[in-house]
């Protein structure tokens, strides 16, 4: 389980353009990595819309906005053209991501057990280090909230 303070788990994973994006390429700069649990479904479409709405102020903050879900590339190409999302996705199609983030776990949704992303999000500072989290995330608020801690971040 990750913690304030820890060092980031490195990643290079595909975005939606089959680009790849690593940790190591974005050292000095604040990233909000945030996991969902799927492409066009309504929570995970509200929180995409929402970071993209707020993209611009994220940005003012030198920040980069990263989205992970186990989806493909294309599902992820599918998804930014479907919804006019101006942020990156990152797919995770064998999961390792999610696993080093410790947000792959075990999900119960109407009695049935499954595997699945809990929704979360991790502010890295420019440093590499956990800088602020948040687990079992309500979409409702969320982006607000994470905007407002970066600020405080940044300021400090």
């Amino acid at each position: 389980m990750l913690h304030i303070d820890d060092n980031a788990p490195a990643f290079c994973r595909p975005n939606q353009d089959h680009e790849e994006i690593c940790l190591r390429d974005l050292s000095g700069k604040w990233i909000v990595l945030y996991f969902y649990p799927r492409d066009n479904t309504p929570g995970c479409t509200t929180e995409a819309c929402d970071f993209s709405h707020e993209l611009e102020a994220f940005e003012a903050l030198d920040a980069i906005v990263l989205g992970v879900s186990p989806d493909s590339p294309q599902k992820h190409r599918n998804f930014i053209a479907k919804k006019a999302l101006t942020i990156t996705l990152l797919a995770d199609e064998d999961k390792s991501l999610c696993q080093d983030y410790g947000v792959w776990q075990l999900k119960k949704f109407m009695g049935k057990e499954s595997m699945g992303v809990v929704r979360s999000t991790f502010i890295i500072s420019p440093d590499g280090k956990i800088a602020a989290l948040w687990r079992s995330v309500k979409v409702k608020g969320h982006v607000e909230a994470v905007k407002t801690k970066l600020k405080e971040l940044a300021q400090s």
